[in-house]
């Protein structure tokens, strides 16, 4: 047997190319990158979530009233348009009043409609020119003018002026106020029929039944 030191380094070269490399006793397995969450963590999570919830949600109810008062005001300030251009082009008295039986509720929507005899309602026989269904729910709708007696009503004669029902020379001026929530706005038309929109809670102006 040849126990040169050759000889004895060749036989080590061997040993390890057959057994390979020594493996490490109480090596541990490599930690996986994704983990899971704990109870706690989902808690908190949640927490958070309703933290957030409960802010945003009042801010954006608000923001859905804004928006379905300013599409009610744009309405009704097209059909008061409307009865007065209506007013001028026919040459008549043209009126706006609720579809409420009574003429005193104005949720149930708006009509515009030659009032030929005078009774302040829409009457099968008379020109229908434009109507409107109800309004969102929740809507208030108030109506403050310098003759107060029901039915109520919105009358332009053919000059572009507001006017009485009966009376085509007599001024009629008041104040249509619409409010959904804390938000309200008023469509205040004045002695010769001009009308704006404003809003009470930041023009001290805004209130009254004329300008």
């Amino acid at each position: 047997m040849d126990t040169t030191p050759a000889a004895h380094t060749l036989r080590t070269e061997r040993i390890r190319h057959t057994k390979g490399t020594p493996r490490q006793s109480g090596a541990k397995p490599p930690r996986s990158a994704a983990t899971g969450v704990t109870l706690v963590e989902l808690l908190v999570g949640l927490a958070l979530a309703g933290i957030l919830l409960g802010t945003a949600a009042p801010a954006y109810q608000q923001m859905l009233q804004r928006q379905r008062l300013r599409a009610a005001v744009t309405d009704l300030v097209a059909a008061i348009d409307l009865t007065r251009s209506q007013a001028i082009a026919r040459g008549r008295i043209v009126m706006l009043a609720p579809l409420d039986p009574g003429g005193v509720d104005w949720r149930g929507g708006w009509i515009v409609f030659v009032d030929a005899n005078g009774n302040r309602r829409p009457d099968l026989e008379e020109t229908t020119v434009f109507q409107r269904g109800p309004l969102p729910a929740g809507l208030r709708v108030s109506v403050s003018f310098s003759s107060k007696a029901p039915p109520s009503f919105v009358a332009y004669n053919g000059a572009g002026r507001s006017c009485s029902a009966s009376n085509s020379l007599a001024a009629r001026w008041g104040t249509l106020s619409l409010a959904l929530g804390d938000n309200a706005r008023n469509i205040k038309i004045n002695m010769l029929g001009r009308l704006r929109v404003c809003d009470p809670a930041v023009e001290t102006a805004c209130t009254g039944t004329s300008d």
